[in-house]
């Protein structure tokens, strides 16, 4: 198949440019090193190739949809859901079934408990500074200790820096990884165990503390990471089609929009055109500043970059793998919904 042949809009994977860059962090985060998140890509199939080629076996979820997705297509070695959870019955039915050593992310008792009724390990998620899950800094050694009173292994501590990971500023994340570095270490002292988990793509090599880093974007990437000028080819477009034009106006319209990009990092980019704005099932272009002006045809096919890959991958059911314009593997986003 060509990619010409797609069905638009269709999620296209430059398979060269994704082993590039598993290849790229491996060389710095190998092994352990690194616990992939399995949320930005949503595919048993890539995970599969991840650890492959990577060499990465422990891998990251986000919802239990995912953990019981990856536990079923025996990728289960060490699956942490970084993440809290109340669902115990779903949790103990995912324990019950035995495919998977699985540990959960909890800041509260009432979490606690949930882990407890269902027998998994634990991190003790810390709030180094994003203000989204995580326990204080100075409770995290009672909520360990709890852990512990109710027959829980705490395997250490979790703590996410996700305010810094997007700032273009390379020095200043630094800085903002290093006070929230400061806080999980304070809180690791009084917990114990043998992980630190912390990071994304945009720290991954600014970490002195943790043990491994959770990032996923990498793979794929998208234009809010781009601006940081990592070492991670853009491995992942759309393909649409030009369907209307209106050559007296200057714009044209492509077949994707709200309802196949993520867009809380804002619009996306077509490569040789502006974004004037994006709509349901649209996204309206015009020629860019020093251009000609003229306009593609309808019919033709565009590339589009997305903002956010993580939200972008979970709009859609397939990957298409591809080496030029050949389709070479299919690839179900077969994690997605909850």
């Amino acid at each position: 198949m060509n990619v010409h042949d797609l069905r638009t809009p269709a999620l296209v994977v430059d398979v060269d440019a994704l082993d590039a860059n598993i290849d790229t962090m491996a060389r710095a985060r190998p092994g352990g090193a690194l616990r992939p998140h399995v949320k930005a890509f949503k595919s048993t199939e890539m995970a599969r190739h991840v650890a492959d080629r990577g060499g990465h076996v422990a891998f990251c979820c986000a919802t239990l949809r995912e953990v019981e997705g990856m536990a079923s297509a025996g990728l289960g070695d060490d699956l942490l859901l970084a993440n809290e959870t109340l669902d115990a019955d779903r949790l103990r039915r995912l324990v019950d079934r035995g495919d998977a050593a699985v540990t959960v992310a909890v800041d509260s008792p009432e979490t606690v408990e949930v882990a407890a009724a269902a027998g998994v390990d634990v991190l003790v998620d810390v709030d180094v500074g994003l203000p989204r899950c995580g326990c204080r800094p100075e409770e995290a050694g009672q909520l360990a200790e709890l852990a512990r009173s109710r027959g829980l292994h705490v395997r250490g501590v979790m703590g996410y820096e996700g305010h810094a990971v997007g700032n273009p500023d390379r020095a200043a994340r630094a800085g903002m990884v290093s006070t929230s570095m400061d806080l999980l270490r304070q809180a690791h002292r009084d917990v114990g165990g043998d992980i630190v988990s912390a990071g994304g793509t945009g720290t991954y090599d600014l970490h002195d503390l943790a043990t491994e880093v959770q990032a996923g974007s990498y793979l794929l990437m998208d234009t809010h990471y781009a601006r940081l000028a990592l070492p991670f080819a853009q491995a992942l477009r759309l393909t649409v089609t030009v369907i209307s034009t209106s050559p007296t106006k200057g714009w044209g319209v492509v077949d994707c929009g709200l309802k196949s990009l993520g867009m809380d990092h804002g619009n996306p980019t077509i490569p040789g055109w502006s974004v004037f704005f994006c709509s349901d099932e649209h996204t309206t272009f015009v020629p860019r500043e020093g251009g000609d002006g003229r306009l593609p045809a309808v019919g033709d096919r565009l590339p589009v970059v997305p903002a956010h890959v993580d939200p972008t991958v979970a709009y859609h059911e397939l990957l298409h793998l591809v080496r030029g314009d050949e389709v070479i593997d299919v690839w179900p986003v077969d994690l997605r919904g909850w």
